[in-house]
């Protein structure tokens, strides 16, 4: 008789193969999960129209409706939750509003939650685009689904420490990539122009002005392209500016083609929710980055080994320059960082880690200790509510 597989819905807020947080923290498995034994089904609260209008500016009415599709998505997902043994979260089961879902799936349907989160979530953030939506959203559910689940999987320490003050099943899972199939080109470093990188979603935009002076200054002096890679055309006082539209087919081969590449970020409790990402794409292409000492970017970058940091202007300049100057060190450095991100952060190396999220160490059953208020099994026995009748009509008769 053949075994019947462990059924995994994957609960995410955008379609499939569009963005980075859900496809490099929940996609990128989806084959390892079903070599070892599981079935995965990937849910989505927008669709693609949806998705494509979502962060322009205007389009109230469609906005709305998009959100309205989605709560009847999700709606009628309760219905078919039964068939499934772990249901993974990233995020969040819908953009606004409390986590009536999370909770309905844990606390009526006793399912297994595996809770996902990449960025410090539980701080109020909205975009400029969708400011009346900011109004509705819930931050402080992050805490509540932390509650809820059965394991929480966080990008690093920082996000872990915050997820252990709601639940003791916390691990820590870093935002990877495949370097055998996918993240496996090599900056060449051997050209006559060198090309900066900077890539990320609109949202990271506003990062870039911390470097934009200092990358002007430098631009006085030697001859060099900026490449920016996003989903939106970056607005700045630079003189030869690439800009390539992001999509997946382009992600790998417009960076590799680049030689240094800049992360920089403010230093505030957001930035330190980060994870990385950037540098983890720079350094598993062999390019060597410039970043900000911020967060978990430390854990990443070795000062002088893949990397430098920088935090005042001045910083900035200094270890740009550097890199500008000296090929060999680039090569060098893009080498250190190409074996860091495949020993710490490719998908070859955090398999089993991943894979325990769905493993059985801690008890299958949810207590009713844990998490108070009513089962699906008290709502179907009904002997608690017949006891007392049973004893009175006993005494009665007696």
């Amino acid at each position: 008789m053949k075994k019947r597989k462990n059924q995994i819905l994957m609960i995410v807020q955008f379609p499939e193969n569009v963005s980075p947080c859900q496809r490099f923290r929940c996609e990128l498995y989806k084959d390892t999960l079903e070599k070892n034994g599981f079935e995965v089904t990937t849910k989505s609260f927008l669709d693609l129209p949806g998705y494509k209008v979502v962060h322009q500016y205007g389009f109230l009415f469609r906005k709305s409706m998009a959100l309205v599709k989605g709560f009847i998505r999700r709606v009628a997902l309760l219905f078919r939750l039964g068939k499934y043994d772990f249901v993974l979260v990233q995020r969040e089961f819908a953009p606004v509003g409390p986590p009536v879902f999370e909770w309905l799936a844990v606390k009526l349907f006793q399912k297994k939650l595996i809770y996902d989160f990449d960025d410090a979530i539980w701080i109020p953030s909205v975009s400029d685009q969708n400011s009346l939506a900011g109004k509705f959203k819930n931050a402080r559910k992050v805490n509540t689904i932390c509650k809820l689940a059965y394991r929480v999987s966080a990008g690093n320490d920082y996000l872990c420490n915050h997820a252990r003050q709601y639940n003791s099943h916390v691990q820590y899972n870093p935002t990877c990539v495949d370097t055998n199939n996918r993240y496996n080109a090599l900056a060449n470093h051997e050209v006559e122009k060198i090309t900066i990188a900077w890539t990320g979603s609109f949202s990271t935009l506003k990062y870039l002005t911390i470097v934009e002076s200092v990358l002007k200054k430098l631009q006085e002096k030697y001859e060099f392209n900026v490449k920016i890679i996003c989903n939106r055309w970056p607005s700045l006082d630079l003189k030869n500016v690439q800009y390539v539209e992001w999509n997946e087919e382009n992600e790998v081969s417009a960076l590799a083609s680049c030689q240094i590449g800049l992360m920089p970020l403010t230093p505030d409790e957001w930035s330190e929710g980060k994870c990385g990402f950037k540098l983890i794409q720079y350094l598993s292409l062999g390019i060597p980055a410039v970043s900000s000492s911020v967060g978990v970017n430390k854990k990443i970058i070795e000062e002088g080994v893949n990397g430098y940091f920088a935090d005042s202007d001045a910083e900035w300049y200094t270890n740009i320059e550097k890199l500008l100057l000296d090929a060999e060190l680039r090569k060098k450095m893009g080498v250190a960082g190409r074996q860091k991100i495949v020993a710490h952060y490719s998908l070859q190396s955090n398999k089993s880690n991943f894979l325990n999220l769905f493993s059985s160490h801690q008890p299958a059953v949810i207590t009713l200790r844990r998490f108070p208020g009513i089962s699906l099994r008290r709502l179907v026995n009904l002997k608690p509510f017949f006891n007392p009748l049973i004893k009175r009509r006993n005494a009665f008769n007696s």
